[in-house]
């Protein structure tokens, strides 16, 4: 690759970096991954990435995201599967009962048993997609990756059966800004809001010193058939302890499913109120949450009060987009 074609493909990298999903490692959730594994397509942290280099270059080749050169086919490879998020759709499709998720301070034991059974036992894939790694050879490894993109690729074009998971849509959670969060540290507190629907969860940046963040960060959620609450969370950022929270609620979305369902394709309507949520004791709104037709899109703007914390509310919107869209 020369020179001009290398920086333009670091700059794709570094985009792709960050990406909301991108933000946390893909297989423990551990904030600001600075590797990658070329050929899955997942960003993820240091421990992870040791994991990761034990499975052989057959499974996963690992690459640093700022010191190590990357080909321009390695690079296309890994924005074409589209960050964490995507990847996680299918190699954790099915993840079953009893099986858990390492985090960020798990033990490199729990590490090693979930990311090999992950990626080279491919035990949490659908079942059609599955190959035994052990056998593979260059075209197999094609072969299966060309699979696992064309399964991407369906889930954003259509009802998509992942193991026991229906998903029906995509939620987009604009993360407006919060006002007047509690303070965790001497005088403010360090800032970041993680959200979590079933099994996923993703989370915003950091903001250093901000009792009243302005984020405006975009956050991509799937929706599964059998979907419950969004349940958001806020964190203060500590370098050498454990971060500490700041409030909580959760996000009733069937108002703005049940409302988007029922006018079928936006892109119909002039810009109009389809429905609302009300505000009542039991939940976190600070006023009705109305849902509209804007430009051709479903969208909900809310606005919470912190639950569990001495002060904090947050300002949202919500955009429903269909799979078909």
């Amino acid at each position: 690759m020369d020179r001009g074609k290398a920086n333009s493909g670091k700059r794709r990298l570094r985009d792709l970096l960050h990406q909301s999903d991108n933000r946390i490692c893909a297989d423990c959730g551990a904030p600001d991954p600075k590797w990658a594994s070329a050929n899955i397509g997942v960003f993820i942290c240091l421990k992870c990435c040791g994991v990761h280099r034990s499975l052989g270059t057959h499974v996963s080749k690992v690459l640093s995201v700022t010191l190590d050169e990357w080909s321009e086919e390695e690079i296309e490879a890994m924005i074409e599967v589209g960050g964490n998020a995507s990847a996680n759709s299918i190699y954790e499709a099915h993840i079953p009962d009893g099986v858990i998720k390492p985090g960020p301070t798990s033990s490199h034991e729990a590490r090693a048993k979930f990311i090999r059974s992950k990626y080279e036992l491919q035990e949490f894939l659908k079942p059609s997609l599955r190959i035994s790694s052990a056998k593979t050879n260059a075209s197999l490894k094609t072969s299966f990756s060309r699979k696992i993109l064309d399964s991407l690729r369906s889930n954003s074009s259509q009802n998509e059966t992942v193991g026991m998971i229906e998903f029906i849509g995509l939620l987009k959670v604009k993360v407006i800004k919060g006002i007047n969060l509690a303070i965790r540290d001497m005088m403010s507190s360090d800032p970041y809001v993680v959200l979590n629907l079933g099994q996923q969860t993703v989370q915003t940046t950091v903001m250093a010193s901000n009792l009243n963040p302005v984020w405006n960060e975009e956050l991509m959620l799937s929706v599964p058939q059998d979907y419950g609450p969004v349940k958001l969370r806020v964190f203060d950022h500590d370098t050498f302890s454990a971060d500490d929270i700041m409030g909580e609620a959760e996000l009733d979305i069937q108002p703005l499913l049940t409302s988007a369902l029922a006018y079928g394709n936006p892109e119909l309507f002039s810009n109009m109120q389809i429905g609302k949520w009300l505000k009542s004791d039991d939940n976190a709104l600070i006023e009705d949450s109305i849902i509209n037709i804007v430009d051709g899109k479903v969208k909900q703007n809310i606005l919470l009060k912190l639950q569990n914390v001495e002060s904090g509310e947050m300002e949202l919107e919500l955009e429903w987009m269909p799979l078909a869209q």
